[in-house]
């Protein structure tokens, strides 16, 4: 993950997806990525939107560069994540999304299906997540509207 070393990046989990986001921290820590880990931590059963909020909020006060969430689906922490004002949290399974999320989307939450990824994939997308950047341009028009559906 060439150009991450300086980032920041808030992460939770419910317990589906647990030992999923126990691989991806260890993996980010090699990378020499700030992780700040925001839960859970065991497979003792929670509710995800107490960890969407947890991460968003980093994510919007700026305490953090990025978040990933993930959950069994993906589903569940997505829409949680987006229901905070100035997240755009993608649901992603594969690197290329990952990178469309980012450059198109201008998305700062990735999320991961904890159930349906395995762990060199969901390791793939997260870099090519942070490797992306927002292209602006045209995009930027688009990412405004989405803005304005907040207010």
């Amino acid at each position: 993950m060439m150009g991450v070393i300086d980032m920041k990046i808030a992460i939770g989990s419910d317990h589906a997806a647990f030992e999923l986001k126990e691989r991806i921290v260890e993996h980010l820590k090699k990378s020499e990525v700030e992780v700040i880990d925001c839960g859970t931590y065991s497979i003792e059963s929670v509710d995800y939107p107490d960890y969407a909020k947890k991460v968003a909020e980093k994510v919007v006060k700026k305490e953090c560069d990025y978040g990933i969430l993930l959950c069994g689906t993906g589903i569940g922490m997505s829409i949680a994540a987006n229901k905070v004002k100035g997240i755009r949290a993608a649901l992603c399974l594969f690197p290329d999304m990952a990178t469309y999320a980012r450059r198109h989307n201008n998305a700062n939450i990735l999320v991961l299906p904890g159930r349906l990824m395995g762990i060199e994939l969901a390791k793939w997308t997260v870099d090519a997540f942070l490797a992306a950047e927002f292209e602006g341009g045209r995009h930027e028009r688009r990412v405004k509207k989405i803005e304005e559906l907040e207010e």
